[in-house]
């Protein structure tokens, strides 16, 4: 399991344009990775409008946004389209991703179990470590809890 102060894990993601994206990519820069279940539900709806009102103020602190979910390009385009998110959205089609946070948990629901995402933030320095690891995340207040955070970083 990841820690705080851990290198991030040089793993590879499929962007909207379908250009395979690492987070070692952002080095230099500040990153926010998001991970959340599913396009166009109403929790993960809400995360992401959230990060998006506040797109810019992350701009200002130099951090980027990039959420992860395992749903594929054409989805993600569908959902920026629908709500005119403003953060960018990466796929995880195999789960590696995902495994490599470890944010692939098993999970429960109504007794049955079940493989999924487990809502997860973690902010990557401009040195490529994680400076911190939000798990179980709950919505509301979130987004700005991470800003909050990413501006105390240099």
């Amino acid at each position: 399991m990841l820690q705080e102060g851990d290198p991030v894990p040089d793993v590879k993601l499929e962007s909207l344009e379908g250009k395979q994206i690492s987070p070692t990519d952002f080095r230099g820069q500040k990153l926010v990775l998001y991970f959340y279940p599913k396009d166009d539900t109403s929790g993960c709806t809400r995360e992401a409008q959230d990060f998006t009102a506040l797109a810019e103020q992350f701009e200002q602190a130099g951090t980027w946004i990039l959420g992860v979910s395992r749903d594929d390009a054409k989805k993600h385009r569908k959902f920026i389209d629908k709500y005119g998110l403003k953060v960018s959205l990466a796929s995880d089609l195999d789960g590696s991703f995902c495994e490599a946070f470890g944010t692939w948990v098993e999970k429960s629901m109504y007794g049955r179990k079940y493989m999924g995402i487990d809502r997860a933030t973690f902010l990557i320095d401009r040195d490529g470590r994680i400076h911190r690891i939000w798990r179980k995340v709950k919505v509301p207040g979130h987004a700005e809890a991470v800003l909050a955070v990413a501006k105390t970083l240099s």
